[in-house]
């Protein structure tokens, strides 16, 4: 088990799955292609048994789950087999959940003052969500000079010609995506596809 989801890869796939037989050729493509640290998020029926089968056959890659909302959300995925938690904000209640866990975890901020109040709590690595809509990069260059000691994941509405600006931030460790999986191919169960343009993500260098 990682001691943190950042620095796994570049990007961390966002992955919303409908088919649970899907899961494991899914994963195994991003595996190929350079992307181990696999989010699959709770948005569906079919996501725990998603976890559960790439904990299970895909031992090269790191899955977690993402979208968790609740305390009965951490457990589940944990029984799941999920490795990292990822979630879209935080409460009090939820925090004391997913710290109790054991299990690497993401808490979603989109303010200063969450940062602020992570920090106060000892937490370092966070999720920026929903990036571009909660001022993308520039806020987190912003935020970069008085808060050096956060670290994040930015995620939301980045796509593969904004990552790199992300990248390059010195608070700013991996992004999160979902460019990489269209719906299309996933429709079509093209992994080889998918399997490239996670080759191409995991490529991804920073640019200013």
């Amino acid at each position: 088990m990682p001691d943190s989801v950042l620095g796994l890869a570049p990007v961390i796939p966002v992955v919303v799955i409908d088919d649970a037989a899907d899961a494991v050729p899914l994963a195994r493509a991003l595996v190929a292609g350079g992307l181990p640290a696999i989010e699959v998020t709770l948005r569906t029926a079919a996501a725990p048994d998603a976890i559960r089968a790439i904990a299970a056959e895909v031992p090269d890659a790191v899955v977690g789950a993402g979208t968790v909302l609740t305390p009965q959300d951490v457990d589940a995925s944990a029984a799941a087999g999920a490795k990292f938690l990822v979630s879209p904000g935080w409460t009090d209640r939820l925090l004391a959940a997913l710290q109790a866990s054991g299990l690497p975890f993401l808490p979603g901020v989109s303010t200063t003052s969450e940062v602020v109040a992570l920090l106060e709590r000892g937490v370092r690595e966070m999720k920026f969500f929903p990036a571009e809509a909660a001022g993308g990069a520039p806020y987190l260059r912003a935020l970069s000079a008085p808060l050096p000691q956060a670290r994040f994941c930015p995620t939301g509405g980045i796509g593969l010609a904004s990552a790199p600006t992300y990248l390059a931030l010195p608070n700013v460790a991996c992004v999160g995506g979902s460019w990489m999986l269209p719906a299309d191919a996933i429709r079509a169960r093209d992994w080889t596809r998918i399997e490239h343009l996670a080759r191409e993500a995991a490529a991804l260098a920073p640019t200013a």
